[in-house]
């Protein structure tokens, strides 16, 4: 999770930063003196949960709140954490995940901590099952690539091919019958296998849409991911947003040619 802390007391950020560093699912970590400047920080980074004080100068916690759900962005879950009580309807009228009466203990912002992160681990699984459409068979186009191997073109259905890794300045095609190695980068490869359903997850790895099982949130804000016969690998924050793309696999397009120099 990454927190960001708004109070203009720096007693009670410097309570909220110590108990953020003793829990091993914070990956990072802000303060913010006032909403103004948390808007700007917000404006730079994302962040999964927000620790916000109400009784603020120019912009209240509640006014800051307004302001996000104003936006187009992803709503981080909020928690307030005030000395006023007086405004605990209206924080969860406003959908706040909870509402923490200062003094605090360090167990009150804990147990506040998990239901924040419940919930976005709940949000984030939630879209994907949005994203995820159910695998058509019917949409699935019967081409086939050629591929040049030692003097002979071998042809093989992008179906069946499961992962593509890079290997230097090659690509391993990973099969459930072999593997080959041809002489490609793997941004080449993305682009030619993007209309048979392939997305990259990583630098170094691209998988085919119709052999992934399941893909889960991880604790980091990256996502595990596991495609038939169990191989498991990790979607990395840069190339998460490539998940939206499952909704849109195995468009037609023509038979391309992946060509492995003979020479080298």
């Amino acid at each position: 999770m990454r927190v960001l802390i708004i109070d203009d007391e720096p007693l009670a950020q410097t309570a909220l930063a110590n108990i953020l560093i003793t829990r091993r699912d914070i990956e990072h970590f802000d303060c913010a003196a006032d909403a103004i400047e948390a808007l700007e920080k917000l404006g730079r980074s994302t962040y999964d949960v927000l620790l916000v004080d109400i009784n603020m100068p120019e912009l209240s916690g509640v006014e800051l709140l307004d302001r996000l759900q104003e936006s187009e962005s992803p709503l981080p879950a909020i928690v307030f954490v005030t000395a006023h009580d007086q405004y605990a309807i209206t924080a969860f009228e406003k959908h706040a995940v909870d509402y923490v009466l200062k003094p605090f203990s360090s167990e009150r912002i804990h147990q506040a901590l998990d239901t924040a992160f419940t919930r976005n681990t709940g949000e984030r699984a939630s879209q994907l099952l949005q994203i995820l459409p159910e695998l058509h068979p019917s949409k699935r186009q019967g081409r086939r690539i050629a591929i040049k191997v030692k003097g002979r073109i071998l042809f093989t259905n992008p179906e069946e091919v499961s992962a593509v890794h890079a290997e230097g300045n090659y690509v391993l095609l990973q099969k459930e019958s072999g593997s080959y190695l041809l002489r490609e980068s793997i941004s080449e490869m993305a682009d030619k296998l993007k209309p048979y359903g392939f997305i990259r997850i990583h630098r170094s790895v691209l998988v085919n849409s119709s052999f992934v099982e399941e893909i889960r949130p991880c604790l980091t804000g990256e996502y595990g991911l596991r495609v038939k016969g169990g191989k498991q690998y990790t979607v990395t924050r840069t190339y998460k947003k490539n998940l939206k793309s499952l909704a849109e696999f195995w468009i037609g397009t023509d038979t391309f040619l992946a060509d492995r120099d003979s020479g080298d």
